[in-house]
């Protein structure tokens, strides 16, 4: 009897978010080496590999494309000597063939497996560019496609342009189509990822299942961390860390959390959990592929540079899908910078349980406002944006809400 290891996924892998089978990436019957990606699985906040701890062969595979997947539940087995298990979920059935015609099936197995083991990160890149996967030549271990070989092939391409709507002709049964009957509105069903209906389930409960949702909004003048970026971004670019706003947001809500504790806390029936930490999350978006909210660990212990340095490296991992799940952990409080898609204000922003609060950072606008010069009432022009806490009625009150908002405000407008 020959002795099978079981695949699971570790307890820590998870922070209280479900996770779901997204693909198998190696067949019953596959060698391994160990730390060979094995199985691909979606949560709410990220996508993510499974790897081989040792090397082996898949035996048997217990769970399937699609199913949700407990912590430290059994995914498959893997066989220490390459015997594959009998008793396999999976059965494979092999006709007997002459031996040439082996070869082409198993060659043409090869190249139907290698087609699909590809990351998040290379399926969202297909997406966003409408490509033909079997189109690619892979580089990666079994011919599997990687972000370089997509990219390359892109360079290859170059860009195409549409045809505008001023070159295509209107022709008058166009012109007069209203007169017409109706026709059947026609769509097409796009089905929902599995982080997608993990992100709307996290919401739904959120919002009407677990907090009473409370929004306070101040106003902010941005004018003095401008200036300050302007003279320092230079400096930071020379050593390799792009200056951003989100990170002096970071640093003003330390300032805020420090001076409201009760913001930095989770919920819990018995009473408020306090946290000395301060580990900041800032929502991400992932380009038509939803949302996830890498964390910065302990922001009270770092000064601006470290807090750039570090919110890019989360940053960076977040777009190129290379976010592990302890990136995502932790989390005491979360900013949701929505100006940068355009936005001047959203509320409720819901809050990412089992946290308290998040902050919504506005779109930066030139705006006027009134301003006391030499004691008169003066009209002038200023970098104005919105700043919103939503907070959780159950565990915050107002005062605690505007008193982190005017701490936060007067941090970012008293810069330097």
């Amino acid at each position: 009897m020959q002795a099978l290891i079981d695949i699971v996924l570790p307890a820590d892998q998870l922070e209280g978010t479900s996770a779901v089978l997204s693909k198998w990436l190696i067949n019953v019957g596959e060698e391994v080496k160990q730390g060979d990606p094995i199985i691909e699985l979606e949560t709410d906040k990220v996508a993510m590999e499974i790897c081989a701890n040792q090397d082996g062969v898949l035996a048997e595979i217990m769970m399937h494309e699609g199913d949700d997947v407990p912590v430290e539940g059994i995914l498959g087995r893997l066989s220490e000597s390459g015997v594959v298990a009998q008793d396999s979920k999976v059965t494979q059935t092999v006709p007997q063939v002459k031996e040439s015609e082996a070869f082409h099936s198993d060659e043409e197995t090869y190249q139907q497996s290698a087609s699909k083991l590809v990351g998040p990160a290379v399926r969202r890149l297909l997406r966003q560019h409408s490509l033909d996967l079997s189109q690619i030549q892979g580089t990666g271990r079994y011919g599997r496609v990687t972000l370089c070989d997509v990219k390359a092939h892109l360079a290859q391409m170059g860009e195409t342009v549409p045809q505008s709507v001023s070159q295509k002709r209107v022709t008058k049964s166009r012109l007069t189509r209203h007169d017409h009957d109706a026709r059947p509105l026609v769509g097409e069903m796009k089905p929902h990822t599995s982080m997608r209906k993990s992100i709307a389930k996290h919401m739904t409960d959120s919002l009407l299942h677990t907090s009473p949702h409370v929004t306070s909004v101040f106003e902010m003048d941005m004018t003095n961390i401008i200036e300050h970026r302007k003279w320092h971004k230079k400096e930071f670019a020379e050593l390799g860390v792009n200056l951003t706003y989100t990170a002096y947001f970071l640093s003003a809500c330390v300032k805020a959390l420090q001076a409201v504790p009760e913001v930095n806390a989770r919920f819990h029936e018995e009473g408020l959990e306090l946290f000395k930490d301060i580990n900041i999350g800032v929502g991400t978006a992932l380009a038509n592929d939803g949302l996830v909210v890498p964390v910065v660990q302990q922001v009270q212990e770092m000064n601006l540079f470290e807090i750039a340095y570090g919110l890019n490296q989360q940053i960076e991992k977040a777009r190129t899908g290379k976010l592990q799940p302890s990136d995502m952990k932790n989390g005491t409080f979360t900013i949701s910078n929505h100006g940068v898609s355009g936005s001047l204000l959203a509320a409720p922003i819901i809050i990412n349980q089992p946290q308290v609060a998040i902050l919504g950072i506005g779109k930066l606008d030139k705006r006027v406002v009134v301003k006391e010069v030499d004691g008169v009432d003066t009209m002038v022009i200023k970098p104005m944006c919105y700043v919103s806490l939503s907070m959780d009625h159950r565990a915050l009150d107002a005062h605690q809400t505007n008193r982190f908002l005017q701490v936060f405000v007067d941090a970012i407008q008293d810069w330097g």
